[in-house]
């Protein structure tokens, strides 16, 4: 029997039966490279601060040390528009949260450019971050709901390297931009970019099917979003349904996402999200610190510090492919584990450099590769009626993760921990993502595709 089989049509048609036995069509491409878009701009903004706090540090004659509240000013504001945008996006749609989300960092990005003191500044970029915070969740939920089961985590992780490469990309074109232009140009940059792609999203990105069924915005509605990818089968049904929309009758978000089938698995994911970032953020911040103080070369800290982050990049694709075909809970743990593992391993290889960057690429695709696999495991878990609430707020309640693991490393330098100390210390977050992630998979398992 064909994979693509036509979809019997007896009046009412399951929307997500329909994906999961149609290929992927132009329409849903479309989706994946606009959400693609959204999260490379958002890793574009989310790291532009620290590109331009060296030119920014020289031209207003402050200490790098008077900038350190500017530099959290935005991860405050993510926190905060990741556990808003959820229940909003839940409520009202994907779409409208999304390209409002977009609209938002774009503009606010732009103003900081013109920032003319130090609380100006601090200001734009927590409301930057309202809108950063806002965006990742809502492109999660929004492809995840577009996508065939036997692709999602797959398409879903895929998304998560646009991330990874914006940052990536922040780096390199600062570096040649920032020189030529000062520090306002990558700003101004990480802000028209975004408001061009708003009016984009307006207009050729599609809202999502499955919330408006569950919502019921109209039969008619639903055909038109949904006639691109099969219009014959779309043509013929008289009605739209959602595998869960049977099961899940409150409309009240919260209520869902802690209902009692619910409720344990939203705790661990909080639990594995939260320990994950903060050895993603230790590492992120004080890894070329680490390195320095121990006898590398600035270039060399530099080099080894950019392998951490690139290393997700070369993982998120081989993760979501290996979620979508063994248990996505052991994938992720595995991941998760040998996290740990690499992390220790860096510790005790100090006096060899090529060893160490080898060592660091594997921790930053093991760790770097698990989170991005996060928000496509919660995104299948949760159902259409809570989703967007579900994920949204992992991602919210992990962000106080990334906050402790910067906090972490300067206690503990600050309290003269050395370099192996501080890096056997995260093998602890490692073991608790692991446990937390095997643990969900055992007790709260069931996915609401």
């Amino acid at each position: 029997m064909s994979l693509f089989a036509p979809v019997p049509v007896v009046g009412t048609l399951d929307v997500q039966l329909l994906i999961n036995t149609k290929p992927l069509s132009s329409y849903q491409w479309r989706v994946v490279l606009l959400c693609f878009l959204i999260v490379f701009l958002d890793g574009l903004d989310t790291a532009a601060m620290g590109f331009i706090a060296p030119a920014l540090s020289q031209d207003w004659g402050i200490d790098r040390a008077s900038l350190g509240p500017v530099m959290s000013a935005a991860l405050i504001g993510m926190v905060f528009g990741a556990l808003g945008s959820g229940p909003l996006a839940d409520r009202f749609g994907r779409k409208v949260v999304l390209v409002v989300a977009v609209f938002l960092f774009g503009a606010f990005s732009l103003l900081s450019a013109y920032s003319s003191n130090i609380d100006q500044l601090l200001a734009l970029r927590l409301l930057t971050g309202l809108g950063l915070g806002a965006a990742m969740p809502n492109a999660t939920t929004l492809l995840s709901e577009y996508t065939p089961e036997r692709l999602k985590s797959l398409l879903v992780t895929s998304m998560f390297c646009g991330f990874n490469l914006g940052m990536a990309c922040g780096g390199f074109v600062s570096a040649k931009l920032i020189p030529l232009l000062g520090w306002h140009s990558l700003l101004m940059l990480g802000g028209i970019l975004p408001l061009l792609l708003a009016v984009v999203l307006l207009f050729r990105l599609p809202e999502s099917a499955r919330f408006l069924v569950v919502r019921n915005r109209g039969v008619e509605r639903i055909r038109r979003v949904l006639a691109p990818i099969a219009p014959l089968d779309v043509a013929a049904a008289t009605g739209f349904s959602v595998p869960e929309q049977t099961v899940v009758q409150s409309r009240n978000v919260l209520k869902v996402i802690f209902s009692a089938t619910y409720s344990a698995g939203t705790l661990l994911l909080w639990l594995t999200y939260f320990m994950g970032l903060v050895i993603v953020y230790l590492l992120t911040s004080w890894l070329p610190t680490l390195m320095h103080d121990s006898g590398a070369s600035m270039e060399q800290s530099a080099f080894i510090g950019a392998l951490f982050q690139f290393g997700g990049v070369l993982s998120a694709v081989g993760v979501g492919w290996a979620m979508d075909r063994f248990n996505p809970h052991k994938v992720i743990g595995a991941a998760y584990l040998l996290a740990g593992v690499f992390a220790w391993l860096v510790g005790q290889n100090l006096g060899h450099v090529s060893l160490l960057a080898a060592l660091v690429l594997l921790a930053g695709m093991c760790i770097n590769g698990a989170q991005s696999a996060m928000p496509s495991l919660a995104a299948r878990f949760y159902p259409t009626q809570g989703r967007a609430t579900g994920v949204s707020w992992m991602l919210g309640i992990g962000r106080f993760g990334a906050i402790l693991g910067a906090w972490a490393g300067a206690t503990l330098l600050g309290l003269g921990w050395n370099f192996e100390q501080v890096l056997t210390a995260l093998v602890v977050p490692a073991a608790l993502a692991t446990l937390a992630v095997v643990i969900k998979g055992l007790v709260s398992h069931a996915d609401a595709t």
